[in-house]
């Protein structure tokens, strides 16, 4: 059977949450008014781990510097972020843990509520091809640049089953053909975590670690979250 693992990334594989680490990056490079920015960032960090963000509005909030400043504006700056913010906070114990997965053969995807844009260097960073991330929309007629709008089904909560459900149906499988695995540390994700084979609370939050201890699931602290 085939064994694939599923891994989220903020606060799992990062100590940090890189969306919100974008966000205050953005205040130090002057692309947002740090005050008032800041705000609304933490008032959607809070929701976030409330489990009652409406990812819309944070995408559209979250991306709207990004729209603004273009395509290669963007690609310089999040050069920086990758130098300054990312791979600073990337842990050995993260890496082995992939690195073990890899070596054993299994198929890693890393499946994450923040956007595309954000987390495909990331997951390059870790050495890992797979990612179902939030996808944006674009504008054929703004030479194809993001709208600030999300496009399809958004891998957050139980939208990661649909992603994940999605992702495996193009290669011809469900999750009842596949070994599975996935590691994450947020409630969010606890629709995932209910419908794989081997869910693996990883620096869990207190809600997620209680369900983990009373449904008897694996607890991994790999690193304290920033």
């Amino acid at each position: 059977m085939n064994r694939f693992v599923f891994f989220d990334l903020d606060h799992t594989l990062l100590p940090i949450d890189s969306d919100y680490s974008w966000g205050v990056f953005t205040t130090t490079i002057g692309w947002v008014e740090r005050a008032e920015f800041g705000q609304q960032n933490e008032k959607f960090y809070a929701q976030y781990q409330a489990g009652t963000l409406d990812i819309h509005d944070y995408v559209r909030f979250a991306t709207a510097a990004i729209k603004q400043q273009g395509e290669a504006k963007f690609a310089v700056a999040h050069q920086q972020f990758m130098r300054e913010v990312v791979r600073p906070a990337i842990t050995a114990p993260a890496l082995a843990l992939i690195q073990q997965h890899q070596k054993a053969g299994d198929e890693i995807v890393i499946v994450t509520a923040t956007n595309e844009l954000i987390t495909r260097p990331i997951a390059d960073a870790f050495g890992v091809g797979e990612l179902i991330a939030v996808q944006l929309a674009r504008d054929a007629a703004c030479g194809g640049w993001i709208t600030g709008e999300i496009q399809g089904v958004p891998s957050m909560r139980e939208g990661k089953v649909t992603r994940v459900t999605a992702w495996l149906a193009a290669r011809g499988l469900s999750l009842a053909d596949v070994d599975s695995t996935f590691y994450s540390d947020s409630i969010n994700d606890l629709p995932l975590l209910e419908q794989v084979n081997h869910p693996v609370a990883t620096n869990p939050d207190d809600r997620l670690r209680a369900i983990a201890q009373a449904c008897g699931w694996r607890i991994l602290d790999l690193f304290q979250k920033i």
